[in-house]
């Protein structure tokens, strides 16, 4: 314990800065990082895959499990001169430097060609998608090397594991972290992977798609960081979904509560399970743009201004389940019995209204839906309707204020509402609509909440 705490003495004023694939797409866009990291603050820098290798990668994954190797061996080819070009231009006139580091790479694309040799597992995958953050913080580190800078590598693998429920391990992660650091030579300037890591029987896994934002938020959480910054390339997270609605800005300033709300439903900028760890440790996270380094971003902290209805997202792919059953009236035990066939099924629900005699829950996870219709239909009639969206507002809605419902009930009164989720947080309120209503009801509440068309 009295290592640990060393430690985090020493590592007090070190910054995370994790950036997205976007962010190192391109060599110029992984040029222009060298000015935000090569500065005299510590920092560990969490680099993604390069943007579209992860989507290359799951192709690869698709054709070895269809016994397509010949197309596999190509799709890997295909990527293997994407990232030689990439390397040649990035270093330019270094050409020494570009060598060595092709040589390394080489060795990632010859590891993805031996899958190809043999028969191919689904347990295997996950090793596959791992080379796209190894290749990219690989590339990243010999880069900054090349142009005469200072840095240390740092393979997450040996450091960021789950449990055995798949879940992040705090204690190990906090330790084996403090123990590859302290090998380091240079702590100043640290690389490593986002998203990849190992589960409890040692097999290499990952955090799941847009997992580098938790692995920032994980690292920072464990080394007591000042600061926690994830860089794409958006201004911050908006007040509206600026993919659908045309005038949207940025939000300055939001709570740990209301940006894991928007996180969850729909805000694409920020990973749903990246704040918990920094808001259990109360490190603030800065979400900023890698085309726009000056723009101050969105600040999420503990603190919130309230009686504010800060923004609003929205989530596709619902689907509304509704029981209906005579029996539920004044049923003891009714609620629990469908929630444990959920429950079994490994299902999450997002919302839930009931009645005295119907109870209705949205999904959107469809795996087992046939399986969990069936199971429902012992306690009554089943609806089951898809092609929706959930519309969430998220703000700080205090209970002794007036006016929330007005503004938004008002603004969609032409927009047939399924279902209403007001209460449970006072941080949100959420709508189910039929998706073909989406960008109607965004644009109307842009327009009526924040005086935006």
């Amino acid at each position: 314990m009295v290592l640990i705490a060393t430690f985090a003495a020493h590592f007090i004023a070190m910054k995370i800065l994790k950036f997205g694939g976007t962010s190192v797409g391109k060599p110029d866009r992984m040029k222009s990082l060298v000015d935000l990291v090569c500065t005299n603050q510590p920092k560990i820098v969490v680099l993604s895959a390069l943007s579209g290798s992860t989507d290359a990668l799951v192709n690869i994954c698709n054709l070895l499990h269809n016994h397509q190797k010949e197309t596999a061996q190509n799709a890997i080819g295909e990527l293997q001169v994407h990232y030689k070009k990439f390397i040649e231009t990035l270093f330019g006139d270094n050409v020494e430097a570009a060598k060595e580091t092709t040589k390394i790479i080489k060795s990632h694309f010859k590891y993805l060609h031996d899958f190809t040799l043999d028969m191919f597992t689904w347990n295997e995958e996950k090793a596959i998608l791992a080379q796209g953050e190894l290749m990219s913080t690989t590339i990243f580190y010999r880069y900054i090397l090349s142009i005469g800078k200072k840095a240390s590598f740092l393979n997450a693998l040996d450091f960021m594991r789950t449990d055995k429920d798949g879940e992040p391990d705090y204690f190990y992660i906090k330790n084996n972290l403090s123990n590859e650091i302290k090998r380091l030579d240079n702590k100043d300037l640290i690389i490593t992977q986002g998203y990849i890591c190992r589960n409890v029987y040692g097999e290499i896994d990952n955090l799941r798609r847009g997992g580098s934002d938790y692995s920032a938020s994980l690292i920072g959480a464990a080394v007591d960081a000042e600061e926690i910054q994830i860089w794409t390339d958006i201004d911050g997270m908006h007040n509206n979904d600026p993919r659908v609605v045309e005038q949207t800005k940025p939000i300055r300033q939001i709570s740990f509560n209301e940006a894991a709300e928007l996180a969850y439903f729909g805000a694409k900028i920020l990973h749903p399970s990246s704040i918990r760890p920094a808001q259990e440790k109360n490190i603030p996270v800065l979400l900023k743009n890698t085309l726009n380094p000056a723009d101050e971003g969105t600040k999420i902290t503990s603190e919130s201004e309230s009686n504010q209805i800060k923004a609003i997202a929205a989530k596709d792919g619902i689907t509304a389940v509704k029981i209906r059953s005579g029996r539920m009236l004044l049923a003891y035990g009714f609620l629990r019995k469908v929630f444990e066939i959920f429950e079994r099924y490994k299902t999450s629900i997002d919302m839930i209204t009931t009645s005295e005699v119907a109870v209705s829950v949205t999904i959107d996870d469809l795996s087992n839906i046939e399986a969990i219709e069936e199971e429902l239909k012992n306690y009554g009639a089943v609806e089951v309707d898809q092609n929706l969206s959930i519309v969430c507002i998220v703000g700080d809605f205090l209970e002794d204020k007036h006016g929330f419902a007005h503004k938004i009930f008002g603004a969609l009164q032409e927009i047939p509402i399924r279902m209403i989720s007001y209460g449970g947080s006072k941080n949100n309120v959420s709508l189910l609509i039929e998706s073909k209503y989406k960008k109607e009801a965004l644009t109307l509440l842009n327009k009526h909440i924040f005086g935006l068309n």
